[in-house]
C-alpha cells in the first residue's frame, strides 16, 4: 500500500470535523491511501455508506476504498509515520491523553487552532513535554484558509511551519495542489499563537458587527488587533517576523470578515444580545475563540503584554460584562 510522498511515510488524520475533512481531501490528492481516526464507530459506518462525511462538508465526496478508518487512536498512531492533528482545541487534550504508543520520531502536523486547555500550552509544546517528541518532529499548519473554501476548490494558501526545513517542504508537498498553494516558515510558535489570537479578534469583530457599530470602527478594531497580536507574539517568541504576512494578518482578516467564520458568527450573536450560553447552543460547530480567549488571558496574566482587545472579549465572555459597556471602554484605547 503506497501512501507516502518523500519521507512522510504512512499518513493519518486525527479528527472528524470540517478541517480534518478538508485536509484529508487535500492529502488524498497526493497520496494513495490514508488512515483516518474518528472517535465514533457509527459515524465511520455512515461515512463509508454515504461516501462523504455525514456531519461536516457533506458535499465533499471521497473514494472510501482509499481510506482506512479506525476508532482506535492507538492503532492509527502506531501505523502512521505522519500524524495530522485536526481536533478542536477543547477536545485535543482528551484525545492526546488516550495515546499510549510512542510518538517520538514521527512527524506530527498540528492543524489545531487553539491552546491545550488547562495546560495553557501550545499543542507542539504539549507534545514535546508529554510525549518526548523533538521540536524538529513538529509541523504546524497555518492560514489564511477556511475549510469550506478548500472543499469548494477555491484558490487557497496555507502556511506550513517547522524547525526542520526539509520536513516542512516534504509535508507541504502532501497538501499542495492546483488550487492549494503552500508557504514555508520556521516560525512555529508564532503561527500557533496567531491561530489562537485571530479567533479572539474575530469574536470581537463579530460583536461589533452584531451591534451595528459600522465598518469604520471595525477597521480600527482590526488595525489595533494586528498591533496587539504583534506585541504578544514578539514577547512570547522573540524572532524576526513580518506580522503583515499571510499566517498572521491574512489569517486574521479572513477569520474576522468571512461568512464562514464561526468565531465571527458567534461574536455577532453576542453583539445582537444573545447570552454566551445561548450563542454557544446555537452554534452548530465549536467556536474555538471562546476557549482561546480564556487560555490567552491566563497566559497573559503572567506575561503582562498590553492586550486591551483580548481583555475586552474576556470581560464579555467570562465576566459577563454587557457588550456595549465593554466595547465603549475599548474605544478609548484605540490609536
Amino acid at each position: 500500500m503506497a501512501s507516502s510522498i518523500g519521507k512522510m511515510g504512512n499518513i493519518a488524520v486525527i479528527g472528524s470535523g470540517s478541517w480534518a475533512t478538508a485536509l484529508a481531501k487535500l492529502l488524498l490528492g497526493n497520496v494513495d491511501h490514508i488512515m483516518w481516526y474518528q472517535r465514533r464507530p457509527e459515524r465511520i459506518e455512515e461515512f463509508v455508506r454515504l461516501g462523504h462525511n455525514p456531519g461536516y462538508l457533506t458535499d465533499v465526496a471521497f473514494n472510501t476504498s482509499r481510506i482506512h478508518f479506525s476508532s482506535d487512536i492507538n492503532r492509527v498512531c502506531d501505523w502512521a509515520d505522519t500524524l495530522v492533528l485536526a481536533i478542536p482545541s477543547p477536545y485535543v487534550k482528551g484525545a492526546l491523553d488516550q495515546i499510549s504508543v510512542p510518538l517520538r520520531g514521527k512527524t506530527i502536523a498540528s492543524a489545531v487552532k487553539g491552546i491545550v486547555p488547562e495546560e495553557n500550552r501550545l499543542v507542539t509544546q504539549y507534545l514535546v513535554e508529554h510525549f518526548g517528541c523533538r521540536d524538529t518532529d513538529m509541523v504546524v499548519i497555518g492560514g489564511p484558509c477556511h475549510a469550506e473554501e478548500v472543499a469548494l476548490e477555491r484558490l487557497s494558501y496555507l502556511t506550513i511551519g517547522s524547525h526542520d526545513r526539509t520536513r516542512c517542504a516534504d509535508f507541504a508537498r502532501c497538501l499542495a495542489g492546483k488550487n492549494l498553494r503552500t508557504i514555508l516558515s520556521d516560525d512555529v510558535d508564532g503561527i500557533e499563537y496567531a491561530a489562537v489570537l485571530k479567533n479572539v479578534y474575530a469574536i470581537a469583530s463579530g460583536i461589533i458587527h452584531g451591534m451595528n457599530t459600522g465598518d469604520n470602527f471595525c477597521a480600527m478594531l482590526i488595525s489595533n488587533a494586528v498591533r496587539e497580536m504583534r506585541r504578544f507574539i514578539n514577547t512570547a517568541s522573540p524572532m524576526e517576523r513580518d506580522i503583515a504576512r499571510s499566517a498572521y494578518l491574512g489569517d486574521l482578516l479572513v477569520t474576522a470578515y468571512s461568512r464562514f467564520s464561526r468565531n465571527h458568527n458567534f461574536g455577532s450573536m453576542i453583539g445582537r444580545g444573545y447570552s454566551v450560553k445561548a450563542a454557544m447552543m446555537e452554534m452548530a460547530m465549536v467556536a474555538e475563540g471562546y476557549y482561546g480567549t480564556k487560555c490567552m488571558h491566563d497566559i497573559n496574566e503572567k506575561m503582562g503584554v498590553e492586550m486591551p482587545i483580548l481583555s475586552c472579549v474576556y470581560r464579555i465572555l467570562y465576566d459577563l460584562v454587557p457588550a456595549r459597556l465593554a466595547i465603549q471602554a475599548l474605544t478609548d484605547t484605540f490609536v
